[in-house]
């Protein structure tokens, strides 16, 4: 499996968990959230990188609609396994280096994982609009690949602009 987002290569591509736990990716990705697999000890983590990696909020143009989207996904997953370790430590590292999360994680919104737009600040490109997908893997339902592209090459099959580095 953590072959799959290397053979989408130019395109940025990537395999969570269920608790947002980064499982593979590709060089693309890695140009397209700098920073996001940089945890020492510990597998990277999306949801981390959102909320703890000042760099995010550089990168993500929308961060707040993003975060809040983040989060309430996170809850849901949350939901659905009250009592497993990972979700717990998760959320307590997120509310103690968040105020954000602090605030927020009372609210209890919830949110299904989906596909969409999303606007990053990329060096030498600044803003550009990516659509990604996410798929639930079929042989592991508790993983999913993101699959991301520029919003020109989805919206017309091609792209004036050039690929991310390989």
């Amino acid at each position: 499996m953590a072959a799959v987002p290397l053979l989408l290569q130019p395109h940025a591509a990537y395999i969570i968990g269920s608790n947002y736990d980064v499982l593979s990716h590709n060089r693309a990705a890695d140009a397209l959230f700098p920073h996001h697999t940089a945890a020492v000890g510990r597998p990277p983590n999306f949801a981390r990188w959102v909320f703890l990696e000042p760099f995010a909020h550089a990168v993500l143009v929308d961060w707040e609609r993003e975060a809040r989207g983040l989060l309430a996904r996170l809850r849901t997953l949350a939901g659905r396994h009250p009592d497993d370790p990972r979700y717990i430590r998760l959320t307590y590292e997120l509310k103690a280096g968040s105020p954000e999360v602090r605030a927020w994680w009372p609210q209890y919104d919830v949110q299904a994982r989906r596909g969409g737009r999303k606007r990053l600040r990329l060096p030498g490109r600044g803003v550009v609009e990516f659509a990604y997908t996410a798929f639930h893997l079929a042989e592991q339902p508790e993983q999913t690949l993101v699959f991301y592209s520029d919003a020109r090459e989805s919206a017309d099959g091609a792209s004036d602009s050039p690929s991310l580095p390989a």
